[in-house]
């Protein structure tokens, strides 16, 4: 069973699932608003990436405002001696204050693109990211453009071996991939529950690797939801859920989307998977330029979610009775 993929049209070769990294980088705030996913245990986050590299993962996606830079700095702890086995991606465009753990706004000009990365090679321990990512979703293509020359050069220098943009919207990766030689990669909100069929097909036309953001739907996809959710806690981004975090209300996972994960479990647990394996199996089922990166903390979610590799994409049968579920039950909300 083929475990890895590559990485867009950069060739570099990667584990089909990797590991996202926002939750290690524990608590952020954009003043009372937390951003993080509360406080974290960073020796057990070393124990995660090490669990997860020895399972085969390679990739590992994080940010330079994940915890204010935390989640960098554990990263490269983590990757100490072992940076050879790991792809590293992370993202500017968002600033923070490293001392208050506090968000403090964006920059997107080309300065900042190398101001960050540096602060990111220093975090990580590391003379060159794999995969360097403008962070801002919604930034005008116009202001995007304006970074590409940079980022060239940036993989001229050996300093980057490619970059992308973390964006939802399909024009934008169209035009930031069509002007950037060396973009790889798009990564966007992709999950069995919330389909984005326009990006897969800019991924395909340009030869780019799709990073899923989001394909355990920030925990509805896992078994910890199965029960009546408690809210999550105060420094937890789920449990005083921002406006673009639509999953949640007060930390409970709304009814929408609660409905949609007890229709479509069966399908995904059929051949004895979890149901995280089945969802990150439907994503390597959906599309051969799929990779999912769902956040892991604990040695047992690396072993849950890399584990998935072992499990390979979901089978043609199951994944055609998702799709009647879903479809389904789209049909009957949009008459309701």
């Amino acid at each position: 069973m083929t475990t890895t993929r590559r990485l867009g049209r950069s060739g570099i070769e990667v584990s089909a699932i990797g590991m996202g990294c926002w939750a290690i980088g524990g608590p952020l705030w954009a003043g009372a608003q937390p951003l993080g996913w509360g406080e974290v245990d960073d020796d057990e986050s070393v124990r995660t990436v090490h669990r997860a590299l020895d399972l085969g993962a390679t990739l590992f996606d994080t940010s330079c405002n994940y915890g204010a830079g935390h989640s960098e700095r554990v990263l490269g702890r983590a990757l100490a001696g072992r940076r050879d086995q790991a792809v590293i991606a992370t993202k500017f465009g968002y600033l923070t204050d490293e001392a208050t753990r506090q968000a403090t706004g964006e920059d997107a000009g080309p300065a900042n693109a190398r101001r960050s990365l540096e602060g990111s090679l220093r975090r990580l321990g590391t003379d060159h990211v794999d995969l360097y990512q403008l962070h801002l979703n919604g930034l005008p293509v116009p202001r995007a453009l304006d970074l590409v020359d940079t980022l060239e050069a940036l993989v001229d220098e050996g300093k980057i071996r490619a970059y992308g943009w973390s964006t939802d919207d399909p024009a934008s990766a169209r035009a930031f991939a069509a002007a950037g030689p060396r973009c790889a990669a798009i990564q966007h909100d992709q999950s069995v529950l919330r389909d984005n069929a326009a990006m897969l097909a800019v991924c395909e036309e340009f030869d780019l690797a799709s990073l899923n953001r989001g394909p355990l739907a920030m925990g509805l996809l896992t078994a910890k939801y199965q029960g009546a959710p408690a809210a999550r806690g105060g420094d937890d981004v789920r449990g005083s859920a921002p406006e673009w975090l639509d999953w949640f209300s007060e930390g409970v996972p709304r009814a929408e989307w609660a409905e949609r994960v007890a229709r479509v479990r069966e399908a995904l647990t059929a051949d004895g998977r979890t149901l995280a394996q089945g969802a990150l199996g439907w994503l390597l089922a959906r599309s051969a330029r799929t990779l999912p990166i769902p956040g892991c903390r604990t040695v047992g979610q690396a072993e849950e979610n890399i584990g998935a590799l072992a499990c390979g994409p979901l089978p043609e049968t199951a994944y055609a009775e998702v799709e009647r579920l879903l479809a389904d039950l789209r049909t009957a909300t949009a008459a309701a």
